[in-house]
């Protein structure tokens, strides 16, 4: 709608504007992404700023990796001149995002109604933690509880374990990645038809989601899925893991093609002669004896050759890395998967970028900078007039 240039011209969504009410990452992962295409993001923060500036380091990682190239508005929304400036920002905007507690946006006077009203055009995008028809609608929601209550957890960890989390927040993370695609397909939509949408992304949704396959074996055999550590439940060498000389890697050769390639470099051709492991399922039913049988072969080696010796005979093989290798890692570093920040403060990051390539959107070296709350205010409001102007911090 009120287009803008600069820094932004020739991208993707270069003249669309983004107001974010988000906290955390869910909705401000999915407008990094719009910022990142060429959106003009602007971040409304209360006075105390966004939740996760005051939750230390993990909440610190959070504004690195979530709220670059963005600008940072305070507004009291509690309050008429903080309230006025916002729905002027709305007014302005092709796109409205939030995460916060359910109802949150309508007692503060900005439901989805009062902001189509307000600009009947615009593309209203939500993410809630347990949808907005259940019972649960109005529950607060967070990635782990979207993990346990998909069934996520239960199929982590160790057979004989607890239940686990995935190591990251891959619920919040993945929820930011739909609502992008949400919001983006409104606007090719808006593009032809001139409708606005609400869009809503359940957390709970996008953790089911997660493991189609899973509900894909559960519905062909009417099994329970279960915990079992590293190895697929149903596949076998299926992710599993096999110690080298000098690290991990993980290895699947499950197919009986690959299965009798991986045996006759293992320097066993008589494994898949062996009624116990003849097939995948038989191979599944006896992992404990296939994991033993193949691994001296990798103790054996060093991780770069029997990464060597497995990729080129076709099987799919993986060094199992930290976070300093992956960050020296040769591919890593061709593909320019990391970008250079700066922190509100000045100080230099690596982020990932945008994890895709195209002819039209290149990876920039130059990822941006986290802005610090509020420090673009006084700029947004006067460019709306003194009557915004008037609900900026004096």
């Amino acid at each position: 709608m009120q287009g803008h240039g600069g820094e932004h011209a020739g991208m993707p969504l270069s003249g669309i504007t983004v107001v974010d009410f988000g906290q955390y990452i869910a909705a401000p992962g999915a407008t990094q992404t719009l910022a990142d295409l060429g959106a003009e993001v602007i971040k409304v923060e209360n006075p105390g700023g966004d939740q996760a500036r005051a939750v230390g380091t993990y909440g610190h990682a959070i504004m690195r990796a979530y709220n670059r190239r963005k600008k940072s508005v305070v507004l009291n929304l509690r309050y008429e001149e903080g309230l006025a400036a916002a729905r002027r920002l709305i007014e302005r905007a092709d796109v409205v995002v939030q995460n916060l507690r359910p109802g949150a946006m309508a007692r503060l006077g900005l439901s989805n109604e009062v902001i189509r009203g307000l600009n009947p055009s615009v593309i209203t995008a939500a993410v809630t933690g347990f949808g907005t028809e259940g019972p649960s609608r109005d529950r607060p929601g967070l990635d782990i509880a979207a993990q346990a209550e998909s069934g996520l957890m239960s199929i982590t960890g160790e057979r004989e374990g607890q239940p686990q989390r995935v190591g990251v927040p891959i619920v919040d993370h993945v929820a930011s990645i739909v609502l992008s695609q949400a919001i983006i397909t409104a606007l090719f939509h808006r593009e032809r038809t001139g409708q606005g949408d609400d869009l809503s992304v359940s957390l709970l949704d996008v953790g089911v989601d997660l493991q189609r396959v899973n509900w894909g074996e559960y519905a062909l055999t009417g099994q329970m899925p279960i915990r079992c550590g590293n190895g697929q439940p149903g596949a076998a060498p299926g992710a599993d893991i096999f110690a080298t000389a000098d690290g991990d890697v993980v290895v699947s050769a499950y197919t009986d093609d690959k299965f009798a390639t991986i045996s006759r470099l293992a320097g066993r051709p008589d494994l898949p002669g062996d009624p116990r492991f003849a097939d995948n399922p038989s191979r599944v039913a006896h992992r404990p004896e296939l994991l033993d049988a193949l691994a001296p072969y990798f103790l054996a080696r060093s991780t770069d050759t029997v990464i060597q010796e497995l990729s080129d005979a076709g099987i799919v093989v993986g060094d199992v890395r930290t976070y300093d290798r992956v960050l020296s890692a040769d591919d890593v570093v061709a593909g320019g998967v990391f970008s250079d920040c700066t922190d509100a403060d000045g100080t230099p990051y690596r982020m990932p970028t945008l994890p895709f390539v195209s002819r039209h959107v290149s990876r920039s070296r130059d990822g941006g900078t986290v802005p610090s709350a509020g420090e673009h205010t006084r700029q947004v409001l006067d460019s709306m007039g003194s009557a915004a102007s008037s609900a900026a911090p004096a």
